[in-house]
């Protein structure tokens, strides 16, 4: 078995000195396992115990990879029965030369959409940040958010997070994150996005000029570099009343 889980986490030796919390270097290692199909769809996860006693850590540290595993639709729990690869995981054939970035540009049906930078700072990664981009506590960050607007309409309020390893000032941005962070040679090659309804409360609500409580859909979206490290986490929160969207996603080969 230890062979096994050698061949599946093949960089665990030298990815144990990188950055980051523990559990994220373990879920990226998993990750790139199933996105490269070392981990098929339906294999079924080794246990905890075993997963812990190969890589050194903890059960509580790879229990909480396999959470984040999870929650990003990479694993499913069943119970009785044990961990596994989901079927909607989507695999890496390519190779890294061939990686692709996914951007996304999205229009309100009926009229063009205008875009309003209403605040950049920078300071101390939030809760969710850290976790989500495996950041310490003393680092800092960069934050800049944008309202989008139709026919003079607030539509959508997008919260964009970024290390300030990789943008050091927000005031650097004056055209889009995606040409900045390329132009410092920080492209993502992927993403992945989940999407949540949920009830719109203030401050937000009152931002997109609607009552507390509508209905609302809110998008989070992790993008990564080549290397697997995360480098952009974006939260969108759009109001549900409107006569609906379309995204227009365009391919960029690297």
């Amino acid at each position: 078995m230890s062979d096994t889980l050698a061949a599946m986490l093949p960089g665990w030796g030298t990815d144990i000195n990188g950055a980051g919390p523990l559990y994220q270097r373990l879920r990226l290692a998993l990750e790139k396992a199933i996105l490269s199909g070392k981990l098929k769809v339906g294999d079924v996860l080794y246990p905890e115990r075993d997963l812990a006693e190969h890589v050194r850590v903890s059960r509580v540290t790879v229990r909480k990879a396999i959470d984040h595993l999870v929650q990003d639709g990479f694993l499913v729990r069943r119970r009785g029965s044990g961990t596994f690869v989901a079927g909607s995981a989507v695999r890496a054939d390519q190779p890294p030369s061939r990686a692709y970035l996914l951007t996304g540009g999205i229009s309100w049906l009926g009229s063009g959409t205008k875009v309003e930078c209403i605040e950049r700072s920078t300071s101390q990664p939030a809760p969710e940040e850290m976790m989500t981009l495996g950041l310490s506590s003393d680092s800092r960050v960069v934050r800049i958010t944008h309202l989008r607007s139709s026919a003079g309409q607030p539509i959508a309020i997008e919260r964009i997070c970024i290390s300030s390893e990789f943008l050091p000032d927000a005031r650097t941005v004056t055209c889009s994150i995606c040409n900045t962070l390329a132009d410092a040679n920080f492209r993502p090659v992927r993403a992945i996005q989940r999407t949540f309804a949920l009830n719109i409360e203030d401050p937000d609500a009152t931002t997109l000029g609607v009552a507390v409580g509508t209905a609302g859909l809110l998008t989070k979206r992790v993008a990564y570099l080549a290397s697997g490290r995360a480098i952009e986490f974006t939260r969108s929160l759009f109001r549900g009343n409107a006569e609906g969207f379309v995204s227009e996603l365009t391919f960029l080969e690297n």
